[in-house]
């Protein structure tokens, strides 16, 4: 039996509907731009911070919207729908969001959410190193007790927003002979003495998405730097994950289904041998086939949504939803580029660009062989779900 989403579905048309009139009016016109310069749209931003696209899951009463992962994956989708980097913002504000209202004290809540929900600072989610990205257990940043605070050391590459960000939420190593239960989160500032910051990486999609490195060089932290217990940041940080997944699974479907909007205006309009290509049955079966996809698509990440915000166990729902829908975003939008023909391949046509924006889908959040990896331990120890 399908779990049932906790709101009603008043509320959910309505931040459906936020969301998309925002897409729709203040995105999309700008995405070709944004992609084109590669630039922060701190001000767009702001605006959707105003509005309460930020923080969908933080509790009203720290500043959020107070809604649930079903509402946030309907927001994710819509947003990415008109430009997948600034969903990508959402989500990283999410998680953000998440960290701090599960396990950060009251004045770390009061310090750091409502700016970051309102978008006044930006965060960073410092994991990914040299020797630890699908194996987060592989990380060398050490934080070293230093009186009553830590001092910090190592390096962090290939981190959201790092060019950008005020705080980074860092992962660091606390007791180096324990394994993943000697690692530790903190608040860092990012502006602070022996933090570096990298050059702006140039990537293949989802360009307005500030991607660059940092380095700590002997940071010094004060002991409320420290994001929950010591030794916990390891599972702290895996906690989060699993709405992370479902989070990107709603960006991928934003992205699919811009393409088949695309492809299906483009198909009706486009003639050739004196009648629109629509006609042909070969063009016919491609939509057909990128429709059916959306739609099992935005099933899966429902479908993961509400197993998490029933407190169902969720990790292969939503593996099995961050999966499929990096697999179909990709595949599917290389046909929206193949419905379009020669204009398809031009940099400014949209097609083209949800094409490249697809390809981290498979990659960030954990890669779709780890993702896999994921659904066939659950599948081997727990048997075909019913």
């Amino acid at each position: 039996m399908l779990p049932i989403p906790r709101l009603d579905a008043e509320t959910y048309a309505e931040i459906q509907t936020l969301a998309r009139r925002f897409a729709d009016g203040s995105i999309r016109p700008l995405a070709e731009e944004l992609d084109r310069t590669e630039s922060f749209p701190a001000a767009l931003y702001r605006e959707m911070g105003g509005i309460g696209l930020f923080g969908v899951t933080v509790p009203d009463t720290l500043g959020g919207a107070g809604l649930d992962t079903y509402a946030y994956a309907i927001v994710m989708e819509e947003l990415s729908r008109g430009y997948a980097s600034v969903a990508d913002q959402c989500g990283l504000i999410e998680l953000a969001g998440t960290l701090l209202s599960r396990y950060g004290t009251p004045e770390q809540q009061a310090r750091h959410l409502p700016s970051l929900i309102r978008a006044e600072r930006f965060a960073a989610y410092c994991i990914t190193e040299a020797e630890a990205g699908s194996d987060v257990s592989g990380i060398r940043t050490t934080a070293t007790p230093d009186g009553d605070g830590w001092r910090l050391n190592g390096g962090k590459l290939w981190i959201h927003n790092a060019p950008v960000a005020d705080i980074g939420f860092v992962l660091a190593r606390t007791d180096p002979a324990a394994g993943r239960r000697g690692m530790s989160i903190f608040i860092v500032d990012l502006n602070a003495p022996g933090v570096t910051r990298g050059p702006k990486e140039h990537k293949m999609g989802q360009r307005a998405s500030q991607v660059g490195g940092l380095t700590f060089d002997d940071v010094r932290l004060g002991p409320d730097a420290l994001l929950g217990e010591a030794g916990r940041g390891f599972h702290i940080m895996m906690s989060v994950l699993e709405k992370g997944r479902v989070g990107i699974a709603a960006l991928a479907v934003g992205i699919a289904r811009a393409g088949l909007e695309a492809a299906l205006e483009y198909a009706q309009t486009r003639r050739q041998f004196g009648a629109p290509i629509s006609e042909n049955q070969g063009i016919q079966w491609m939509l057909a086939d990128m429709a059916k996809d959306v739609t099992a698509a935005r099933a899966l990440v429902h479908q993961a949504a509400v197993r998490l915000d029933n407190g169902e166990p969720a990790g292969a729902a939503c593996s099995m939803a961050k999966c499929f829908a990096g697999d179909i975003a990709v595949r599917r939008t290389a046909d929206a580029v193949q419905i379009f023909g020669g204009s398809g391949y031009i940099r400014g046509v949209e097609v083209e660009r949800l094409y490249r924006d697809a390809k981290i889908t498979q990659i960030y959040e954990g890669t779709n062989q780890i993702q896999r990896t994921i659904i066939a331990r659950d599948l081997l120890k727990n048997g075909v779900a019913a």
